[in-house]
């Protein structure tokens, strides 16, 4: 009788294996959701796959190594089966998927359930050294290391040994390999390494040994050519997301299909059994990658919280999710511009979702019973005439500002005392990469201002600037400058000529002497440029062309003559050019203005300018880039008028 049910049983596996296959050729992927509730518990009625552990040798490492492997419900050799290899993290080994995860029951369940197209599932020890014990520092330099040697280990001796173990195909449509944190980080250098060996990845949680986006996707056509699936997960508030978030936004902008599902939750098995859960029921079956754009992102810790900060989240959609520690607190908004209320809950801790925020910086407080403060979750920035929070929506055309592989200049502040304003100050320099070790070499530069209710840390922090510049000269497409960021804010009444008169004098008597007498700078005009947004703009204006002898470049950023609060300003020096039409068009090189869209505040102001620079005949040229008054914009002026700069 015993063998009578287990014959029937092999027959019905392989009916059941047919027509899954025939199931699976017929129809594509369709939306996997999160897994229920029980996905992981022991169902005693259905039939259960084998875990076993195999001893390999190891012709890498030089001794017999271990691994477990899962075979599903009515594993036979009569049938050839797919191979998921799964890969622990750095502090666990062979056991590690076994004992935290279970996931020989999450299989079971799925199979149970007709979810899964039946496979052997490989969970080796990553740590491919003599003694691969997770034991003593997990972190020495040798035992981090022998997770990158396992690569080798893997291809060259533990799938020889399955393959020649198991009943399993050997082409790389049949082949998977997934794991999680440092294991996230292996399967994807070594999946994405290995095309010829796989065409199925996932990263749970990945780890800092994930290798650079360039590097792991050196060809993104070839990878999305030879790519059945890629999966990226991982947990929210996980420290690590940067890892996932990194490489999602390099195959996002190379179009390379994968799924990317960040899911509420930490650097644990909740999220890593859930990956699991969800990547197993993907494999071996056709692949439909118009859906992989709908598994949905939960927000992702802002680039610009403090440390590890959970909150603010921002969601794929870039709304922003904040979550605020006030249990004394009567009432609590968030100000982005728009008040947000936010929800107190039974913990003390309060919640709000905006509405969907545009790419790049914002500005924001927290109103606390009616008083304006800094997030302490958040980075502060000088803006508002006060320090303010910022946060960073990730834009999808900032790879121009992104932190790159290339050689960095750095930021120097330089204190001084001004005989102009009687009062200590201080200006940011950014001197260009191999500045101290090129000590002869002279450099151009540029004086940049920035705006309103800011000072000289705007350029420096929100403005990115040194990242522009470093990516910039780079790729050789702006000549290495020292780029000068002073203060304007010098007194006297807000767009009254009195400052402007003052920062002229300031910039003129005290700052370009002070940093041509402490850098390696270039003196004459050709070699110095002046620009400015907004208010800075208008210093621009004012100084740069009253002063053409001492400025060949003049960039003017969201800015013009404010109507009609500054038309005698504006007159003045209307005359002034009109007079000297001929000294400016000769003097300068360019006269460089730029806006956002219509929604600039500046924007009409700026139209009133240029048509009387037209009337009278003063050469420019002007460029607009979508968006308002915003740090966005401005960010991209600098890229753009940069890049024209000492030619």
């Amino acid at each position: 009788m015993k063998k009578t049910n287990k014959s029937l049983f092999v027959k019905i596996t392989v009916l059941f294996v047919s027509l899954s296959a025939y199931a699976f050729n017929g129809f594509a992927q369709q939306i996997v959701s999160s897994a229920p509730e029980g996905f992981d518990i022991i169902q005693p009625a259905i039939p259960h796959g084998k875990i076993d552990t195999l001893v390999y040798l190891s012709k890498t490492v030089g001794n017999k190594r271990k691994t477990l492997v899962y075979t599903p419900p009515g594993y036979s050799k009569q049938l050839k089966y797919p191979v998921l290899y799964l890969l622990h993290g750095i502090g666990g080994d062979e056991k590690e998927w076994l004992n935290g995860g279970n996931p020989q029951v999450i299989l079971d369940n799925l199979y149970a359930n007709g979810k899964l197209a039946p496979m052997v599932v490989i969970m080796p020890n990553g740590r491919a050294m003599k003694d691969d014990r997770a034991i003593g520092n997990i972190m020495d330099r040798d035992k981090v290391q022998a997770f990158a040697t396992f690569e080798k280990d893997l291809i060259n001796d533990l799938i020889p040994f399955v393959e020649r173990k198991f009943s399993v195909y050997k082409d790389r449509e049949h082949r998977a390999i997934a794991g999680l944190s440092m294991g996230g980080g292996q399967a994807l250098n070594f999946g994405l390494g290995n095309l010829n060996k796989f065409a199925w990845i996932a990263g749970f949680s990945s780890a800092p040994n994930t290798k650079m986006p360039e590097v792991l996707v050196p060809d993104p056509k070839k990878t999305a050519t030879m790519l059945k699936l890629l999966f990226i997960s991982c947990g929210a508030s996980d420290n690590l997301i940067v890892n996932s978030k990194r490489t999602h936004d390099y195959l996002t902008k190379n179009k390379v299909p994968h799924i990317y599902f960040i899911e509420p939750g930490f650097h644990d098995f909740k999220v890593w059994k859930n990956g699991l859960y969800m990547f197993s029921q993907l494999l071996f079956k056709p692949v439909d990658t118009t859906t992989f754009s709908k598994y949905p992102v939960a927000g992702a810790p802002a680039s610009t919280n403090i440390g590890a900060g959970g909150y603010p989240q921002i969601t794929d959609d870039h709304k922003v999710v904040f979550n605020l520690s006030a249990p004394n607190a009567h009432s609590v908004q968030v100000d982005l511009g728009r008040k947000y209320d936010m929800v107190k809950n039974e913990n003390g801790r309060w919640t709000v979702t905006t509405d969907s925020l545009g790419e790049g910086f914002h500005y924001y407080s927290l109103i606390i019973d009616g008083l304006p403060v800094a997030d302490p979750a958040s980075k502060s920035f000088f803006g508002m005439r006060r320090m303010a929070s910022g946060i960073e929506i990730p834009f999808s055309k900032g790879d121009y500002y992104a932190l790159k592989d290339v050689p960095h200049g750095e930021l120097r502040i330089k204190k001084y005392y001004s005989k102009v304003t009687r009062s200590w100050r201080q200006l940011y320099v950014y001197t260009p990469p191999f500045y101290d070790a090129q000590g002869n070499e002279k450099y151009p530069v540029l004086y940049i201002l920035h705006g309103g209710g800011e000072d000289e840390t705007g350029w420096a922090n929100q403005g990115k600037t040194d990242l522009i510049l470093d990516n910039l000269i780079a790729a050789q497409k702006a000549k290495p400058m020292i780029i000068v960021m002073p203060s304007a804010n010098v007194g006297g009444a807000a767009f009254g000529e009195a400052g402007l008169k003052t920062f002229e004098s300031e910039l003129k008597e005290v700052i370009i002497p002070l940093v041509e007498s402490t850098y390696r700078t270039k003196t004459d005009a050709q070699n110095r440029a002046l620009a400015g947004l907004s208010m800075g703009g208008m210093h621009t204006l004012y100084t740069g062309i009253n002063n053409t002898d001492k400025f060949a470049y003049l960039g003017v950023f969201s800015s013009g003559w404010v109507v009609p609060r500054q038309n005698t300003i504006a007159e003045l020096q209307y005359a002034g050019m009109k007079n000297n039409r001929e000294k400016i068009n000769t003097n300068l090189k360019q006269l460089w203005i730029a806006m956002g869209a219509k929604e600039d505040i500046a924007y009409n102001n700026c139209q009133v300018m240029m048509d009387k620079f037209k009337a009278l005949n003063i050469n420019f040229s002007y460029h607009e880039y979508p968006g308002g008054h915003t740090w966005p914009v401005w960010r991209n002026n600098l890229y753009q008028f940069s890049s024209t700069l000492f030619k």
